[in-house]
């Protein structure tokens, strides 16, 4: 790749046209899709064709939109290989994680193990449970970099769920999903991934690692609004989790509401208590048809290289890049250095110039995507540098 200051390389097509679905280019070189990403141009017009049907004909158009959910539905199921029957659309990873904490038939006397620097959502639904009689087991890391030696002593057999993330949101540390579930399912155990940081940019087919829950909100790779997220449960903890937060849509006969009878729904759909975030769900949809284009492979590929390429240039102007960048953990994430500066005053100047990135304990955090290309890495560089 191409990385001359004030030029970007030929990009292949694809890549082009991602870029070309992505408004926020005309104005930033936005690498920070860890935190919240911007809209991809389909998210945008799904959302403002919804609002003017909804504007214009009211729920008439309710069962064209109810169409486009399960389409929304299928598309996740695709995602990571899953059955339709076992996703559901929720609003977002800590209602998914808390689906599992507060739905789990614990025991007094059981646990569950994490690591210690998880984002709080993913410590404290498990926290929450200390008052019946469940332990959270916090595993220490080395600045992110985590020992599955260190997890797998942390469990014994009163360990009901492992639970952690994919990939770490501070340093970007990617955990090895498949041994993390061998370590779970060897203790009798069950995991829970917290899939945020890496859904979207990098593969995962649920058949082949045998996940049994997952959660992962729309807004950040995977382009879509605040408040669409999807949670999958394999089929056969269906009947294991009590469902809560259950309303009118967890029933069978959700839409004959003079029929009262808690008849579950047989699917994780029985997850879905109330009205749904339409509008959300129908960009996220969005969203996730314009990643299908592209190869699940090619676009983990493509992110790696955009953030080896970062790596490089930082490293060359005198950054100490903290993420741990061999091959089977380096990510979409780079936590970095810059000896001597103040970072939320770097943070701060970039945004002046252009350039969107942000701090994550005290140290600054570049996250770029596939759509992103050198030109965007010499845009930061060339900031870095005149500070």
């Amino acid at each position: 790749m191409d990385s001359t200051p004030g030029q970007s390389p030929d990009l292949p097509a694809s890549w082009d046209q991602f870029r070309r679905q992505m408004p926020v280019t005309e104005r930033w070189a936005y690498l920070d899709h860890a935190a919240v990403a911007p809209l991809s141009g389909p998210a945008r017009a799904a959302l403002a064709d919804w609002a003017e049907d909804a504007a214009q004909n009211g729920d008439t158009s309710y069962e064209a939109w109810s169409g486009r959910l399960e389409g929304v539905r299928a598309l996740a199921a695709r995602l990571i290989g899953a059955e339709l029957e076992e996703m559901s659309l929720v609003h977002n990873t800590t209602e998914g994680i808390n689906l599992v904490a507060e739905g789990f038939p614990w025991q007094r006397g059981d646990n569950c193990v994490t690591l210690a620097d998880e984002f709080p959502s993913n410590l404290y639904p498990w926290m929450n449970l200390a008052d019946r009689g469940v332990e959270t087991r916090r595993v220490p890391t080395d600045e992110g970099r985590v020992d599955l030696d260190r997890l797998a002593d942390a469990c014994d057999r009163r360990t009901r769920i492992v639970t952690l993330s994919w990939v770490g949101y501070s340093t970007g540390w990617r955990n090895d999903v498949d041994r993390v579930a061998e370590i779970a399912h060897r203790h009798a155990a069950l995991l829970f991934l917290d899939a945020i940081q890496a859904l979207g940019v990098f593969p995962l087919d649920v058949r082949q690692t045998p996940v049994d829950f997952l959660a992962a909100d729309g807004h950040k790779w995977l382009l879509g609004p605040e408040g669409a997220a999807l949670f999958f449960t394999r089929r056969e903890h269906l009947d294991r989790l009590r469902p809560i937060g259950v309303g009118w849509n967890s029933v069978r006969h959700a839409h004959d509401f003079s029929h009262v009878e808690l008849a579950l729904k047989d699917t994780a759909a029985r997850y879905e208590g109330g009205s749904p975030n339409t509008a959300g769900m129908i960009a996220l949809g969005a969203s996730l048809e314009l990643l299908a284009r592209f190869d699940s492979e090619a676009i983990a590929a493509r992110v790696v290289e955009i953030t080896d390429l970062a790596c490089e240039r930082l490293a060359q102007i005198g950054a100490r890049v903290v993420s741990d960048r061999r091959p089977a953990h380096k990510s979409g994430i780079v936590m970095f250095e810059l000896p001597g500066r103040d970072p939320e005053s770097a943070r701060r100047r970039c945004l002046e110039q252009g350039v969107v990135m942000s701090c994550r304990a005290g140290r600054l955090r570049i996250s770029p995507h596939a759509y992103n290309n050198a030109g965007d890495v010499d845009r930061l560089i060339e900031t870095l540098k005149r500070m």
